[in-house]
């Protein structure tokens, strides 16, 4: 994320810290996901029985998901509440012995009054309110609070699902004559706790712990707890093993982008749990305990010099350095707090060896960042215990606390959980952002009812994966119920070769360059559209700006030819004409109006245009969820002459044409999309065509400020992120996809679209070695922005479904398009084999 952003989030954390109570906890668990779940986020709101298509992807990406260890992370803030009043601090203190008096006496507990519960509901929601401008959240169900005991004793076997819990109304209290009435919680199960896996009670007759009982141990195979550093949990479920590690040592000092150490355990290729007990200390001691430490400091400087010491150790003029920086931030705020933590993090694995060896590579990585790890022998199950709801700390515990400010503490990355992607809608591929698995959902064609543009842009070098991301994206939006309009001006028609494919049967192609169909918008358009899109067409295709006085000329000309009997471009050359039949300057600038535009209608090319005897083209009587209106044969000016007047005023005449005709099949295209009564997807690849003219970039930026009423949007493809449309249109697009960019300039650019600094080293390296040539376990890495504005870095992966795969692909392999044998090895190429690899390369990363 950018600095800007960082600094923001860093900002209302600090000032969450503030607020908060003298006590809380926070917890950052790592829920299990399972593929059913990623397959019933994929399906819904989906009709399968109008859609069977889909049910067959998400059925191959479950497949594909199968057996990986998935994870999300979820961070979760518990505040204690504390009751008022003398009457109820004695009744509290009366409760809490009883409670435990009768657990042992089997007695039953002593009931909780209406009054007492009301209070607490009161105060919760107090403060609830008071954090509410600082960090989202919610208030936690009681079955996702269930859920997160029976997560901390099932890590290492199959976990209950997050995804269920949130949906459950069960094991909630309520208030019943009076009193407070809550159901069993027994079906939790029963929990055994070893540490070490082994029994600490030694068979009588061993003789204590010398040399000979020692030897008597060994020879039964029962080793030393020495080195054994985790947690056995024995359940109904079956055997786990767990390793809770305490923060012990935290870095004098560390760089601000460096310093979220908490968000990058996402990193890890294994989940790790997160567990911090915070206290909260005022201005007012804080500074009071600064002057005493500083106070202790003086002295022990004082006594060097009486000793006639040399010199300062180097450890003492850091603590002078540090004391004074922490006095003036505490100093700077009469808000400023202590932040008192003590972190705990948890790793675990199916057996022993497993969890033992991850919680080595974690202190390793965490000493590498000057972070000291420690797993405290006797202690395991404290930690355990602490990080249970409202589990008790130990005083075994409070040895690893540490002391920071917070704003230092909010650093430290809690609270930053990567949701990068929607909730529901289609898997394009998988996250390299996390370490283990972690799927990537894009919901394009429901983002409109979310009040969100629908319009996407991709830009890359050749070869980066923009045209294979656009069709998945365009197939999935076909199966699901939507429809595509595709503008493909390749050679080899290869849009066309995907649908027919991919959507077999509910797919048409219109070739728009045969002049088969009439595309004169004075016939297809009602006439105030009619108007605009044939002044549009005639400035672009004759090179006059609009407010000159050719272009005034052209739009009375237009005007006679849209009231005119039969409206059509050919009557534009008739009124042309007329005009010039008169004296003076206007009709000189006529005549040449309509020499120049002779010159067009003479063209081949330009008869779909001016020719008034063939049938009007209508893609929304065209039949199918994908049309495609292709244009080979019409020849495109190159990009250097698309922004020179000079050069482009001495381009071929078939290039002109070529040019101005596209941008009525993209009008066209819009008009369409925006009249369908279901959700519709405009897709130009290649776009600078379209979007470097004025008339085009205009037709973009219309389809993406008001696609959203329509529901429909336009995807963009190209090489340079600014090919996509002004700096506003990039900005408005909901999402913005970037594939490799070798070229720095370019890269830099792209950055900065992305809302990232485009001068950071470390991201221009990223942007220039995606998708590296060569190695395809790396092929389809792309860095994105979502619909929620979030930046993430993931990995396009093709469906394994062979009428997908059969025609996605754009390098070259045959001199024709494949037939259906050839479809099998281009499906064999990038299919099942290189997904599940490419899956399997993102966890190991």
């Amino acid at each position: 994320m950018s600095g800007r952003e960082r600094a923001e989030i860093t900002g209302k954390i600090t000032s969450m810290l503030r607020a908060l109570p003298a006590s809380a906890r926070l917890y950052g668990l790592c829920a299990q996901t399972d593929p059913g779940e990623v397959a019933a986020r994929m399906i819904q709101g989906v009709d399968l029985d109008a859609c069977p298509h889909w049910a067959e992807v998400a059925s191959a990406r479950l497949d594909l998901l199968d057996g990986m260890e998935m994870h999300r992370r979820t961070w979760w803030l518990a505040v204690p509440l504390s009751v008022t009043g003398w009457r109820a601090e004695l009744s509290a203190a009366f409760g809490s012995a009883w409670a435990e008096l009768s657990a042992v006496l089997g007695v039953r507990p002593a009931v909780v009054a209406e009054e007492e519960v009301v209070g607490y509901l009161q105060q919760a929601r107090r403060i609830a309110v008071e954090l509410a401008p600082f960090v989202e959240m919610r208030p936690a169900r009681p079955a996702e609070i269930v859920w997160m005991h029976q997560h901390c004793v099932h890590r290492g076997l199959e976990e209950p699902l997050l995804a269920e819990a949130s949906v459950h109304d069960g094991f909630g209290g309520r208030l019943v004559h009076g009193a407070l009435r809550c159901p069993s919680y027994a079906d939790l199960g029963q929990v055994r706790l070893q540490e070490g896996g082994q029994q600490t009670a030694q068979a009588v007759g061993d003789g204590g712990v010398d040399r000979r009982s020692r030897a008597r141990r060994r020879k039964r195979g029962v080793s030393s707890r020495i080195g054994r550093e985790w947690l056995e949990v024995e359940s109904a479920a079956g055997t786990g093993y767990q390793a809770h590690l305490a923060i012990a040592e935290l870095p004098r000092a560390v760089a601000e982008a460096d310093a979220d150490i908490l968000a990058q355990l996402e990193l890890l290729p294994w989940p790790v749990d997160v567990t911090v007990d915070l206290a909260l200390v005022s201005a007012e001691k804080v500074s009071a305990e600064l002057k005493k430490r500083r106070r202790e400091l003086l002295d022990q400087i004082d006594q060097r010099a009486a000793q006639h010491a040399v010199g300062l150790p180097e450890e003492m003029h850091d603590a002078a350095e540090d004391l004074d920086e922490e006095g003036a931030k505490a100093a700077s705020s009469q808000l400023e707090v202590e932040v008192q933590s003590t972190t705990v993090l948890t790793v675990w694995a199916p057996t022993a060896d497993e969890c033992a060896e991850r919680a080595r590579a974690l202190q390793k990585q965490m000493g590498g960042a000057n972070y000291r790890l420690i797993a405290p022998m006797g202690a395991q199950a404290d930690l355990f215990a602490l990080g249970l709801p409202a589990g008790a700390h130990s005083p075994k515990g409070r040895e690893f606390t540490q002391f920071q400010l917070s704003g230092d503490f909010a650093m430290n990355g809690a609270l930053l959980a990567n949701d990068f992607g929607d909730p529901s809608g289609q898997m394009v591929g998988v996250s390299l952002d996390a370490g283990t698995v972690r799927p990537v959902l894009w919901d394009i064609a429901d983002a409109p009812r979310q009040d969100v543009s629908a319009s996407f842009g991709i830009a890359g070098d050749l070869g980066g994966g923009k045209s294979v991301l656009l069709k998945i994206i365009a197939s999935g939006i076909v199966d699901r119920g939507g429809r595509i309009i595709v503008i493909d001006r390749t050679p080899r028609r290869e849009w066309a070769h995907f649908a027919h494919r991919a959507a077999p049967g509910r797919c048409q192609v219109v070739d728009a360059a045969r002049a088969e169909a009439s595309i004169d918008p004075l016939r297809i358009f009602e006439r105030g559209t009619a108007i605009r899109y044939a002044r549009s067409y005639l400035s672009l295709q004759l090179g006059i700006g609009p407010m000159t006085a050719q272009g005034a000329l052209l739009k009375k000309a237009v005007t006679t030819a849209a009231d005119s009997p039969t409206p059509c471009m050919a009557q534009v050359l008739v009124a042309l004409e007329e005009m010039a039949q008169g004296e003076g300057a206007g009709a000189r600038d006529a005549a040449a109006l309509a020499a120049l535009l002779q010159v067009v209608c003479d063209e081949p090319l330009a008869a779909a245009v001016f020719n008034p005897d063939l049938p009007v083209l209508s893609l929304a009587d065209a039949s199918g969820d994908a049309v495609v209106v292709t244009t080979a044969g019409l020849t495109l000016p190159p990009r250097e002459a698309v922004g020179n007047p000079e050069l482009l005023r001495v381009q071929p005449t078939e290039a002109l044409i070529g040019r101005a005709v596209l941008y009525l099949v993209a009008a066209l295209a819009r008009e369409t999309a925006f009249e369908a009564d279901r959700f519709c997807q405009v897709i130009v690849d290649e776009c600078y065509w379209l979007t470097a003219s004025a008339e085009g970039s205009a037709l973009v930026h219309e389809v993406v400020s008001d696609g959203r009423k329509h529901n429909a949007g336009i995807g963009l493809g190209g090489h340079d992120v600014r090919e996509l449309g002004s700096d506003l249109v990039r900005g408005l697009l909901a999402y913005l996809v970037i594939s490799r960019t070798s070229d720095r300039t370019l890269a830099g650019h792209a950055l900065a679209a992305l809302g990232l600094p485009r001068d950071d080293e470390a991201l221009l390296g990223k942007v220039m070695t995606l998708s590296p040539m060569g190695d395809k376990s790396r092929a389809g890495e792309m860095l994105a922005r979502d619909a929620r504005r979030q930046v993430g870095h993931f990995q396009v992966l093709i469906p394994d479904v062979p009428r997908i795969q059969a025609g996605i692909f754009t390098t070259p392999k045959t001199a024709s398009p494949p037939d259906d044998r050839e479809a099998g090895s281009a499906s064999q190429d990038g299919g099942p084999t290189r997904a599940r690899e490419a899956s399997e390369e993102s966890a190991a990363v």
